[in-house]
């Protein structure tokens, strides 16, 4: 029987999304209105709600679509304005130009960086140890570098290795169209090890990302508000690293014991190993390459990491802004690797443009966050705290907003009312720069809780290798758990605790300076601020 015109509108109505996921949709839209015609603060709150709820649904479909239903229609009745959120994506240009180009660039390096990886995962019989390098190396290169670019690297490996097993078990050869999300054709023993292998993947992608967090708070350029908390606050790169030490260096200690002891004792999704015969399938391949490797494929290894050396300086050293740098890697590896047609080049770009849209979409309901002054009362609330209150509160406070908003609007929001509060002379400048370190902590530790609140575990969650690992929202959630337990506990613990007495020992010792106030307020004066 045809479908009637009717009903071909409703089918075709975010494609093949459950309909029940439809209908909420539908009644999301409808009632948005509503509310906002009559409290526009609560509406404000209900539709963040509404959006994390297509972030934690974005198994069953992408979550640009029907988060971008609900943008347009706030930016439609109200809610916040076009100009709002152009403002919002051109304060974050250099991570959309980041997200176009770096994770373009690294696309070109998938060669040498699943040669290297295949090496390291080969070589490390131990699932612990595997885990701890993981993470410590995550934290290390996020420290200098950027999460979201290390969560790409990682990602893109982690498709290598994920394409190579599949495509051996599903008898396709080196077919990379097959569809890697069926499993019919699988027989209950390779079934079983697949699963174990998306298991095995999963573990290791989320102790890495975790690790981009743990590296990410140390330095000020680990995370982008980090170098708006350090510039207010005039600190230069290594003042920013001595300041943070009382709370990020026990953080980091805490972090890899977890990291440990989820593995040993197999608890929250962690603890799977490689299995014996994926182990058997990727040493096959490693041998299969060896022997077909010409001296075309030796020369593109070599220029890649000649690329892979140069991207490494240029971020570590800020010689541009990354997106650029990644235009660079791009224009490099293409050029002297023999990639010159257009279409090869836009294969690149198809795994991160998705996501820059995606991102473009959160940023109008941070706009939406921002014209609806949704945190307010949560900000006034905390700055009407005194003393040791304050700190513990700031970091609260930041932390619980930052689980489900932009880090970068939470960390520049509240840095520039405790600057305020300075100028005013509410608070000392001792106090400013105690509260900066709760503010960055705050931002960066407890928001690895959701994946809405760290760009990387976003990224992580909407890419193309999350559906084929089985890694959804509500799986992200359960498996950052005791990490957000330890990290957010051991870091409210050294901010009440630690951070003041090991502050002043640090200006005892000459590590630190006193910074005047009057300094900090012509600082951030000739910095247009």
């Amino acid at each position: 029987m045809p479908i009637t015109l009717g009903n071909a509108f409703i089918k075709n109505f975010l494609g093949k999304a459950p309909d029940w996921y439809k209908l909420a949709i539908i009644a999301f839209l409808i009632i948005n209105p509503f509310i906002f015609a009559v409290d526009p603060f609560t509406a404000g709150w209900v539709l963040v709600a509404e959006f994390i709820f297509t972030l934690a649904m974005a198994l069953k479909c992408y979550p640009l679509q029907p988060g971008g239903l609900l943008a347009i229609e706030a930016i439609a009745i109200g809610m916040t304005s076009p100009e709002q959120v152009m403002h919002e994506l051109e304060a974050n240009l250099e991570v959309i130009l980041l997200l176009v180009f770096m994770v373009a660039g690294i696309y070109f390096m998938k060669q040498l960086l699943l040669f290297i990886f295949t090496k390291i995962l080969l070589g490390v019989r131990s699932k612990v140890i595997l885990s701890v390098a993981f993470c410590i190396t995550a934290a290390f290169l996020s420290a200098f570098l950027d999460a979201l670019t290390v969560i790409a690297v990682i990602i893109s490996v982690a498709v290598g290795f994920y394409a190579i097993y599949h495509r051996v078990v599903s008898g396709k050869g080196n077919n990379p169209s097959h569809d890697h999300t069926t499993d019919e054709h699988l027989s209950e023993l390779t079934r079983q090890d697949l699963d174990d292998y998306r298991a095995f993947l999963r573990s290791l992608l989320m102790h890495a990302g975790v690790g981009t967090a743990l590296g990410g708070v140390t330095t000020m350029v680990g995370e982008p508000q980090n170098l708006i908390i350090a510039d207010q606050a005039g600190w230069l790169f290594g003042e920013f690293i001595i300041r943070m030490l009382p709370v990020t260096l026990p953080v980091f200690i805490f972090g890899i014991v977890t990291c440990v002891l989820v593995e040993k004792f197999k608890v929250f999704g962690y603890g799977s190993a490689l299995p014996e015969h994926v182990r058997n399938i990727l040493l096959d391949y490693e041998k299969e390459q060896k022997t077909k490797r010409t001296n075309l494929d030796v020369a593109k290894l070599w220029v890649q990491g000649a690329i892979a050396v140069w991207l490494i300086f240029g971020l570590a050293f800020h010689l541009a802004a990354v997106g650029l740098i990644g235009l660079s890697v791009i224009v490099l590896a293409t050029s002297f690797t023999g990639v010159i047609e257009e279409h090869s080049v836009g294969k690149a770009f198809e795994e991160a443009l998705p996501f820059t849209a995606l991102l473009a979409v959160f940023f109008s309901i941070v706009a939406v966050i921002v014209d609806q002054h949704l945190f307010g009362p949560i900000i006034d609330w905390v700055l009407h705290m005194e003393g040791d209150k304050q700190l513990s509160m700031f970091y609260i406070a930041n932390g619980l907003l930052s689980m489900v908003s932009d880090n970068v609007f939470v960390g520049t929001v509240y840095i520039n009312e405790v600057k305020m509060a300075l100028m005013n002379g509410v608070i000392s400048r001792d106090q400013f720069d105690m509260l900066a370190v709760a503010i960055n902590t705050g931002t960066n530790l407890p928001s690895v809780a959701t994946p809405n609140g760290q760009a990387a575990f976003l990224f992580l969650l909407t890419s193309a290798l999350a559906p084929l690992i089985r890694l959804s929202y509500g799986r992200m959630v359960v498996m950052a758990l005791p990490y957000t337990i330890v990290l957010a506990v051991v870091g409210l613990f050294c901010i009440t605790f630690l951070l003041e007495p090991m502050t002043a020992s640090l200006y005892e010792i000459g590590l630190l300076d006193h910074h005047s106030a009057t300094e900090a307020t012509s600082h951030v004066a000739s910095s247009g601020h």
